[in-house]
């Protein structure tokens, strides 16, 4: 083995001298670009700018590679070994050094199998520490080459189970390095329409979405660097916990969001009451909420007077049906949302004021004659010279005119509408005769602003309705004139933000050696905007109305309608990757049928992937949970565990005044026995908080879900739906009677939290376990160390 390292580290070696070289020649390509004495021109200043993001962006890439470069090697039948890595490296006559993960000649790397070789005849796992070789792994395919003894201690995915037993560290490792070949089917797969990834926990789902991502990104990144990635997760914490994956794969056009940061101004973790999350996620809010601002589209009964400095009109009930369902016709076929129709209604009223102004006039003053100040002059009435121009303006700014155009056809915004929605008992009898009176309650609140992140998907809903105020239209408008203002302006500052640019940029991500086409526009926005939030991520958050190139939805099975309703509108495409498991929905509004949530978006433009190999539990707690899905009644079934062995699962049953009291003892003995890594008391809510009070003194370390360090701290207490997505060394699980009886969806709650540990669960219970718990192995009754 001493050899082969040696060998290795010989190749690894020039791989790493090739991309010193590249990497510094981008550099100084960079350097010389900016400094250069150009034409005045504009378009020697574009070019200029081209260059300089080309070679930024390219130097950045190759700057985040030198940690891990080489993944692995590939030895084929009848031709040379291919070694893959995270970048594409090629030596200087252009022959590939390192094929990057992402390519077509990369996928056999990830697919090859005993019994579906791919040309394969050995994969061999490169490990590095630095930019030295310090371990090798390898999966021999060729079977047929092989004698019986050899087949028999061969150990397939030996590189990926090595990877399992490490301890967590708080955030998701970069396994590109073993991707096994289900996952890898998926995240090739074509981009077009929505791909459904069912799995259960442990299954790689996550892992699966953000390679999905950086492929994607690598393959169409001349379509999708334009627009970028969205990536939504089920809550901020689990954002935080993968932020760092996309740009160790060299991708950073990426926008992650939970679904509480979706609408520009609101970033809400804040949860809704069961009752209340339910209705506000039903399609049928779709429909309340176009009534409701319809309602604010009006034709007063019998009319209404304007009264102003000089007169008094009166637009009565015909004319007022009128200006408002042509308005209405209007709007319905140009497909403009409310506050862009405000502008004609307020030319028709302005013009109905004005002619009923000069009727008046006129016949006041019908047949007298202007005086003459010239004989040759011919003869004209008094009533032709009248401005009519001037009259308009003065009815527009009459504020008595302002005050009937806003009950005619007010301009609306998201929140002031929900909020009256959310607060005023009679307009939601008045717009939501569909709803029962049960159901119109469930929403009532008094407070006005504090939004909920089931009240994110109406506030995006209603924005779409009612469209910009005037005034935040002509504010854009301004801005857009003074950027441009801005964008011609090349000075040193200017430079200076590009250095800056890069400056940043070398501490992001990688990517192949192949250049990729610069877009001029977009090296505008970035390096010559007016603020310095001008990267993509931060323009696409700040716009409602950004369309992304693809979607990824992480715990989908938890999404309202309403919030697919939302997600669907930023990428009308439907280029999507959803990932999910319907066993573990919590929500109550959640998915329980792919089908029946996508069929009446996207009928016949989504698809299905499955994944079925756990790779985080071990197969005894595996079947702990397998058992707790059965007795839930889910006809499902849980992922195969590929780890066999492993410490039982045990339950430990304790008064139910001690239940919080032993946590720290039991998180003492728990950390002793795992030497290393990450442990998480995963509790009912009611215990949520007696839990950290007891647990803190102990291990002052402890942290919960709205504390950022959590992911980083040894010892995490959080409820079931705050551990969702994330994963620890070891898990203990309190109360599971209690976690079950806290939402309808209890099971599925309990399901979710046996499956976060990858080495050792326990439970402490109280009284009778649950259902579905008997294979646990009890350790007694509790009794207090000495």
């Amino acid at each position: 083995m001493k050899k082969e390292i040696e060998a290795e580290q010989a190749y690894v070696s020039v791989v790493y001298e090739r991309f010193d070289a590249l990497r510094d020649g981008s550099y100084q390509h960079f350097v010389d670009g900016i400094g250069a004495e150009q034409s005045p021109t504009h378009q020697a200043k574009l070019e200029r700018d081209v260059a300089a993001q080309h070679h930024s962006s390219r130097a950045a890439r190759l700057s985040a590679a030198e940690h891990g470069l080489v993944l692995g090697r590939l030895d084929v039948d009848d031709d040379a070994p291919l070694y893959i890595g995270r970048a594409g490296i090629y030596d200087e006559e252009y022959d590939p050094l390192l094929v990057d993960w992402r390519a077509p000649a990369a996928i056999p790397f990830y697919r090859a199998t005993p019994a579906e070789r791919l040309g394969v005849r050995r994969r061999r796992h490169i490990h590095l520490k630095g930019r030295s070789v310090i371990r090798l792994d390898d999966d021999l395919l060729a079977l047929d080459e092989l004698g019986e003894d050899e087949i028999k201690h061969l150990t397939g995915e030996a590189a990926l189970l090595t990877s399992l037993k490490s301890a967590r560290t708080g955030r998701m490792a970069d396994i590109v390095a073993t991707i096994q070949a289900e996952q890898d089917r998926v995240i090739r797969s074509g981009s077009e329409g929505i791909l459904v990834v069912e799995g259960g926990p442990g299954t790689g789902k996550t892992v699966v979405a953000l390679h999905r991502a950086a492929y994607l990104l690598y393959t169409h990144r001349e379509r999708l660097s334009k627009n970028g990635v969205l990536v939504v997760g089920p809550n901020a914490t689990f954002v935080r916990y993968i932020d760092q994956v996309l740009p160790g794969l060299g991708e950073t056009d990426v926008v992650l969001a939970s679904m509480g940061e979706l609408y520009p101004g609101v970033a809400t973790s804040r949860p809704d009451t069961e009752a209340a999350a339910v209705v506000k996620g039903d399609l049928r809010m779709a429909a309340v909420l176009e009534q409701a601002v319809r309602n604010n589209e009006r034709a007063p009964i019998g009319g209404m007077k304007v009264v102003t400095d000089r007169d008094t009109y009166v637009l009565d009930d015909q004319t007022c049906r009128r200006i408002r369902d042509e308005a209405q016709e209007l709007a319905r076929r140009a497909q403009q949302p409310h506050n862009r129709m405000r502008r004609f209604v307020v030319r028709a009223v302005l013009e109905e004021l004005t002619s009923q102004a000069l009727t008046a006039i006129e016949s006041v003053l019908d047949g007298v004659e202007a005086p003459d100040e010239n004989e040759d002059e011919v003869d004209q009435e008094l009533s032709g010279l009248i401005d009519r121009d001037a009259l308009h303006q003065e009815l527009r700014s009459s504020p008595g005119v302002r005050e009937a155009l806003d009950v005619l056809w007010p301009e609306l915004t998201p929140e002031g509408l929900l909020g009256d929605l959310l607060t005023d008992p009679v307009l939601r009898a008045d717009v939501a005769p569909q709803l029962s009176v049960d159901e119109r309650n469930a929403v009532q609140r008094a407070d006005r602003g504090s939004w909920t992140v089931a009240d994110v998907p109406l506030l995006d809903e209603i924005a779409t309705l009612v469209g910009e105020l005037d005034a935040t239209l002509d504010r854009l408008a301004g801005q857009r004139m003074l950027a441009e203002m801005e964008r011609s302006r090349h000075t040193e500052e200017e430079r200076q933000l590009v250095s800056d640019a890069y400056d940043v940029a070398m501490d992001m991500a990688i990517d192949e050696e192949v250049a990729m086409p610069v877009d001029a526009e977009l090296v505008l926005s970035r390096y010559h905007d007016t603020g310095p939030d001008a990267t993509l991520s931060q323009r696409a958050r700040r716009d409602r109305e950004w369309r992304y190139g693809h979607v990824i939805v992480d715990e989908a099975q938890e999404l309202s309608p309403m919030a697919w309703r939302l997600l669907l509108r930023r990428c009308p495409t439907l280029s999507m990757t959803v990932v999910g498991d319907i066993a573990q929905t919590s929500a109550p509004d959640g998915v329980t049928s792919w089908a029946e949530v996508l069929d009446p978006l996207a009928a016949g433009r989504w698809r299905r992937a499955r994944l079925t190999v756990n790779y985080r539990s071990t197969e005894a707690i595996m079947a702990v949970a397998s058992d707790v899905l059965a007795a839930g009644g889910s006809d499902g079934a849980a992922p195969r565990a590929v780890r066999e062995g492993g410490d039982l699962p045990w339950s430990w049953c304790v008064a139910p005044d001690q239940l919080a009291t032993v946590l720290p003892e039991i998180a003492t003995r728990e950390l002793a026995a795992l030497g290393e890594g990450t442990l998480a008391f995963v509790v009912p809510v009611s215990l949520l908080a007696r839990s950290m009070a007891a647990i803190k003194p102990y291990h002052p370390g402890a942290r919960g879900a709205g504390d950022p360090d959590m992911l980083d701290a040894q010892v995490a207490v959080l409820t079931s739906e705050q551990a969702k997505g994330l994963e620890f060394d070891a898990a203990i699980v309190v109360a599971p009677d209690e976690i079950i009886a806290d939402s309808p969806r209890g099971y599925s709650d309990l399901y979710v939290a046996l499956t976060r540990p990858t080495r050792r669960l326990g439970v402490v219970y109280s009284g009778e376990l649950p259902a579905g718990l008997s294979r646990l192995d009890p350790v007694g009754e509790y009794r207090p160390s000495a």
